[in-house]
């Protein structure tokens, strides 16, 4: 029988489930032309679909170490609450991040008004789901949504989530229409603070990650998603810098692994200050699990077990088990529950 050990379980908090279906595909030549793709798989899904999808990559992410997830969810409450179920067949802690959307994007996706939103978001808890505000961005949601969901976010003690400077075009758009960058524009409109994380902030400059340390925000990565999007380089060095709070998700699902997302993240920084070890070890864990559970609002979540017998580990003195986990190590070496 293997040895093993109990460690704090990773933390996902930036998951889109039903797009592990696209793992593999071509799916166009840039972030927009995959976007397209996605949207059409996101318009055949049902909560018969969601069942059985979300129930498969919830598993998978249960067998790689995560142990709660934050679902990014913008296909409509019925399907919200059958990620609800699959998450707990799978032994998740889960928080649907249920996202507004009031334009762009699929129809099945948007809501009439932030009033029917709300109403959608208030269902849901009522049926004792937990649940994040998450305007979807600055493209989907217009400067008064921001500012009421903003404001319904810290009056309900919730917290919010948000996608923001992925892409330079999403910067470019939103400066023709608001003349303010992303991050200033969620900044205006009360969207930023100690509840909130903005997912990848790829693109952001200084300005915008002073707002993001000045507030106490954190920001979620998903770097094996950034990479195969294309999306480009999260400032790391920057990031760490000005002490900002980080947490990892899978995103697209199109890898999952929470050693990697770490290894990823640890991996830029290097490139990009020349030197090892910008985020230690300790600092690296932490990351992937309780700045995870701190921006999902969750105070604990469980465990997982790491085989001490995988090959991996062979040779590795107990005192650095935890650096060999996140520098030479995939998601095979924890111990399926």
């Amino acid at each position: 029988m293997s040895r093993t050990i109990a460690l704090p379980g990773f933390v996902n908090a930036h998951s889109h489930a039903f797009q592990r279906a696209l793992r593999g595909r071509a799916a166009g030549s840039d972030f927009w032309s995959w976007r397209e793709t996605m949207l059409a798989e996101a318009e055949r899904q049902t909560p018969a679909s969601v069942a059985e999808i979300y129930g498969e990559t919830y598993r998978e992410l249960r067998a790689a170490g995560y142990t709660a997830v934050g679902e990014f969810h913008y296909l409509g409450p019925e399907t919200a609450l059958a990620a609800a179920r699959a998450a707990a067949d799978a032994g998740l802690g889960f928080v649907c991040l249920y996202v507004a959307y009031a334009r762009g994007g699929l129809e099945r996706m948007r809501q009439p008004s932030v009033v029917d939103y709300l109403a959608e978001l208030e269902n849901l808890r009522a049926a004792g789901v937990s649940v994040g505000v998450a305007p979807h961005s600055v493209r989907a949601c217009p400067r008064d949504w921001l500012e009421e969901l903003g404001r319904y976010a810290e009056r309900e003690k919730l917290v919010l989530h948000v996608h923001a400077d992925e892409q330079p075009r999403e910067i470019e758009e939103c400066l023709a229409e608001h003349r303010r960058r992303p991050i200033e524009l969620l900044a205006d409109c009360g969207c930023l603070g100690e509840h909130a994380t903005v997912v990848h902030a790829t693109h952001a400059n200084g300005a915008e990650l002073d707002l993001l340390r000045e507030t106490g925000s954190t920001i979620c990565v998903c770097p094996t998603t950034e990479a195969d999007l294309g999306d480009g380089f999260v400032p790391a060095v920057r990031i760490h810098h000005r002490g900002i709070p980080l947490c990892i998700g899978s995103d697209s699902n199109a890898r999952i692994d929470p050693f990697e997302e770490l290894r990823q993240l640890e991996g830029i920084a290097r490139r990009q200050d020349g030197r090892r070890g910008v985020f230690g070890t300790e600092e690296l864990w932490q990351i992937g699990g309780r700045n995870g559970a701190r921006a999902l609002g969750l105070e604990s979540w469980p465990e997982l077990s790491i085989d001490l017998d995988h090959r991996s580990l062979t040779g590795v003195a107990d005192e650095h088990l935890l650096g060999a986990l996140v520098a030479g190590c995939g998601a095979d070496v924890v111990v399926a529950p």
